[in-house]
């Protein structure tokens, strides 16, 4: 069991503040309002993707919890006002309103981990326009890139199969980027990360051992080897391609016996050098010694090496940077808000590429008797009508301002194996598709 902590309990590396990793326009928009006097008008947000990146099947939610954690910590204290006042960003009696803001709504939302498809209201956010329209830059930098990678993440465990995923890109991309990474990726089944501030923040494994210039550092492979055997013992992974790997996978059998754990390959034709040095292990009597494999892989390369020897996979670039979707693509949108005369409508943008469907959201995942996914069901307004089989995908985060939703990592890890098994076998396809279901908008029972 991973023990799952929350930044908040490492005051040391969290900003006081996140009210300013916002776009300014958020803040004209509320000095706007705020002197019109439609600040306080109710207002529904929702969070969806228009479309999948190209070819995709399905989309997995990341980033939930960092949210909300970061919404706790959304208030603008001393040091962000006197900023606001001095670069003359929004006037007095907007810095007065944001000196006592807290968000006081509701956000209901998918559960982390839990696949999605276009149009699914991953997030709604029930409050004031005022309250919540501030939150739209926060929400979408964190749940844009998280999705990005939890859903490559889930497409290469899904390659991989039972076979292990080490996280190793933090040398591929922003130094906070790559602790969210790391836990966007445990959430679709990796099982450690070589980066230790996530292990530190979120209790994920850490793996680690050595790089070629721990090799190239020594007068020969043989001191490198047993230097590294004697500190680590006989069960580290060894870096056997820095000169010959058959040369190399000798001398580590030699130094270490062959008990040792396992080695390292990571670079060259992946596939026929694990066929190699398999035969050679075994042939030196290391039948219990495993083969991991690196090398800028993705979930193609992962699947191609599905029927060689290997044990497990490190991977890097391509996970941090959602295997060529960086963003998820993910929209904050305005959906209804209250009229003068005190009622709800729903509203939507009518541009002809960027089309919008008002209303509040409901939404309910549509199964077969055999419990795999056949639709995506979305109810405008109120709940749509629901079978027996159909699963209810919204659930509360945020209550009255109190967030309802914090639950441990491995709840959103469990929820994401749950949810990739029951879609359709196509959805686990790596080709290039359609989304594995279709989203499907229904007349509600009743209004909510």
């Amino acid at each position: 069991m991973v023990v799952t902590h929350r930044l908040t309990d490492y005051p040391d590396i969290v900003p006081a503040t996140t009210a300013l990793y916002t776009d300014q326009y958020e803040l004209t928009m509320l000095q706007a309002a705020l002197a019109r006097g439609t600040a306080q008008r109710r207002a529904v947000f929702e969070v969806f993707a228009r479309r999948l990146p190209h070819g995709r099947r399905y989309g997995v939610v990341g980033g939930t919890g960092r949210l909300l954690e970061a919404i706790e910590r959304f208030q603008f204290d001393d040091d962000t006002l006197t900023h606001l006042e001095r670069t003359g960003v929004v006037d007095e009696p907007t810095l007065n309103w944001l000196s006592t803001y807290r968000f006081a709504g509701d956000i209901w939302g998918y559960g982390e981990g839990e696949p999605y498809f276009p149009h699914s209201p991953l997030l709604i956010v029930e409050s004031s326009f005022a309250e919540a329209v501030i939150l739209e830059t926060l929400t979408l930098s964190i749940m844009n890139f998280d999705s990005a990678v939890t859903s490559a993440a889930s497409r290469m465990t899904t390659a991989a199969q039972h076979r292990p995923c080490i996280e190793m890109g933090s040398r591929r991309t922003h130094e906070g980027a790559a602790v969210a990474a790391a836990r966007a990726a445990y959430i679709a089944g990796f099982g450690s990360t070589s980066n230790l501030q996530a292990g530190h923040e979120y209790g994920i494994p850490t793996r680690g051992t050595s790089a070629h210039a721990f090799t190239l550092l020594h007068d020969s492979e043989r001191e490198a080897f047993t230097a590294q055997v004697e500190s680590l013992g006989t069960g580290t992974t060894l870096l056997v391609d820095t000169y010959d790997v058959t040369e190399a996978v000798a001398l580590g059998i030699d130094i270490a016996g062959t008990g040792l754990g396992a080695v390292r390959l990571d670079s060259g034709d992946l596939l026929a050098q694990a066929h190699e040095v398999r035969a050679q292990l075994d042939e030196l009597g290391a039948t219990e010694t495993k083969i991991v494999v690196t090398s800028d892989l993705d979930e193609h390369a992962i699947a191609a090496l599905a029927a060689a020897p290997v044990d497990g996979y490190g991977v890097g670039t391509s996970l941090v940077t959602g295997s060529g979707a960086p963003t998820a693509g993910l929209v904050y949108k305005l959906v209804a808000r209250e009229n003068d005369d005190g009622q709800m409508v729903a509203v939507e943008k009518k541009s002809k590429d960027k089309p919008g469907i008002g209303g509040r959201k409901y939404a309910v995942r549509r199964r077969n008797r055999r419990g795999i996914a056949d639709a995506e069901i979305i109810g405008v307004d109120g709940p749509p009508r629901s079978g027996n089989d159909d699963r209810a995908l919204l659930t509360p985060l945020v209550r009255d301002g109190e967030v309802v939703g914090h639950e441990p990592l491995d709840a959103a890890r469990e929820r994401h194996r749950q949810g990739r098994a029951e879609l359709p076998r196509t959805a686990l396809q790596m080709s290039r598709g359609e989304p594995a279901i279709p989203t499907r908008y229904e007349e509600p029972v009743e209004p909510a």
